[in-house]
């Protein structure tokens, strides 16, 4: 089970800036691609060894001018209804104000762990005036300046304690496929089409909390759970903010599968929220394959299917391995397919290839197309393997492994593609020192 920090606070009091500080360890592993603008409110921290999402819960509001209280306060709510940890963000500056009092209040009566951060404590008097935020009645205070990252490591040691040792996917002998889309794109027509009527709905893996339902699928010779995320909604809750819910959703529904059937609109075409949904796939190393639903809807001519392909594969470069499927849920096109792929992206995904074979392909890559030298030494790759990990991940030995640069590293991903069957998988490729 993923586990989810939200960062909860009234507007100004410096959200963004400890997401950013949070967030900043990994961003050699987030691709920042231009046009992803929500991407900078959900990212992926890692400390000690232990991964975590984080959600800036100040990025889902309008302009900070025209807050309500009650836009925050819906917010929190959310928030404590699907993130594991919440940290409350209140200023040293301006001391205890009413809406930090009334956020307080409803955070006290949740059963979540929550975390009471002051932040702009940047100087020693300071830390005095922090105390006086023990009033709000939740326990230990976490002092910080966000700006310059004082106190952020300490704050982070205390936090990794409340995440379970270690982030497994919980063994399951069946894949687990999840219909993951931005909202009203089809996803629970195409659940309830691949379902047919009878669904038995079961939840047979410990620890599936969240509302996250696991239906059986077993007939035409398949096997598999479907996640369904969306199933259990009360829908009242979450009108105004169905963004930032649909964002907690999408995640939880990413880490509880193995493959992951992203929906896409066809009459609106691949936007950037499903840039963000595809981005938390990859982050997550789940399969996926790309459904184009609604695709009865589009008026087309003998060439329509190839060009909306060729744009939607110039959009998610350069990870362009990607089955994708043209369907229609309402009219039941191509289930077969969508069942079949996903399978087989499962399959690709728990592959381990033979070391001889990953040596010879890498090694002849090397030998066809040197990497660059670094201050005329020669980059030498020795040798290849595969690491035990869930999803497809190799190291290669050599003696420089830090100057080894992206575009090298995607020219090697591509030979290994072009050899193995990887299509639908991210995989990650570690240079590391002989």
């Amino acid at each position: 089970m993923g586990n989810i920090v939200a960062i909860v606070g009234r507007p100004n009091v410096g959200k963004s800036t400890l997401f950013n500080r949070l967030t900043e360890s990994r961003k050699a592993i987030v691709h920042e691609t231009s046009g992803v603008t929500r991407d900078r409110h959900y990212g992926t921290s890692e400390w000690n060894g232990k991964l975590f999402h984080v959600i800036d819960t100040g990025g889902f509001l309008s302009n900070s001018e025209d807050i309500f209280e009650s836009e925050i306060k819906k917010q929190v709510l959310i928030a404590i209804e699907e993130a594991d940890i919440i940290l409350l963000l209140v200023d040293v500056e301006t001391g205890i104000t009413s809406p930090d009092e009334a956020l307080a209040k409803i955070l006290r009566r949740s059963d979540k762990k929550v975390m009471l951060v002051v932040n702009k404590v940047d100087q020693h008097e300071r830390q005095y005036e922090a105390n006086t935020f023990y009033k709000l009645g939740l326990g230990d205070i976490y002092p910080i300046s966000s700006i310059n990252g004082s106190g952020t490591g300490d704050l982070l040691d205390e936090l990794v304690k409340f995440l379970p040792d270690e982030l497994h996917e919980e063994e399951s002998v069946l894949p687990r496929f999840a219909i993951v889309g931005r909202p009203n794109v089809g996803k629970s027509s195409l659940l309830n089409a691949l379902m047919g009527e009878e669904r038995n709905i079961v939840t047979p893996i410990s620890g599936t909390t969240r509302d996250t339902v696991y239906t059986r699928y077993n007939k035409y010779k398949h096997d598999f759970y479907l996640v369904d995320t969306a199933g259990l909604r009360k829908k009242g809750k979450v009108n105004e903010n169905l963004e930032f819910y649909s964002v907690m959703r999408a995640i939880t529904a990413i880490e509880n599968s193995d493959v992951c059937l992203l929906l896409i609109d066809a009459e609106l075409g691949f936007e950037g929220q499903d840039q963000n949904i595809l981005h938390l796939i990859q982050r997550n190393r789940k399969g996926v394959v790309l459904l184009v639903n609604k695709w009865d809807l589009v008026e087309k001519d003998t060439n329509t299917a190839k060009i909306f392909e060729e744009k939607i594969r110039q959009k998610i470069a350069p990870f362009q391995d990607i089955p994708i499927i043209f369907t229609s849920a309402l009219n039941k096109i191509r289930l077969q397919k969508i069942l079949d792929t996903a399978v087989e992206v499962h399959t690709n995904r728990t592959r381990k290839i033979p070391t001889s074979q990953l040596n010879k392909v890498v090694l002849e890559a090397v030998a066809a197309h040197h990497p660059p030298s670094y201050r005329g030494q020669e980059v030498k790759i020795k040798y290849a393997t595969q690491l035990p990990t869930l999803a497809p991940s190799y190291a290669l030995f050599c003696n420089y492994p830090q100057h080894i640069k992206d575009p090298y590293k995607r020219y090697l991903e591509n030979r290994l593609r072009e050899n193995f069957k990887l299509t639908g998988v991210p995989i990650q490729i570690f240079f590391r020192k002989k």
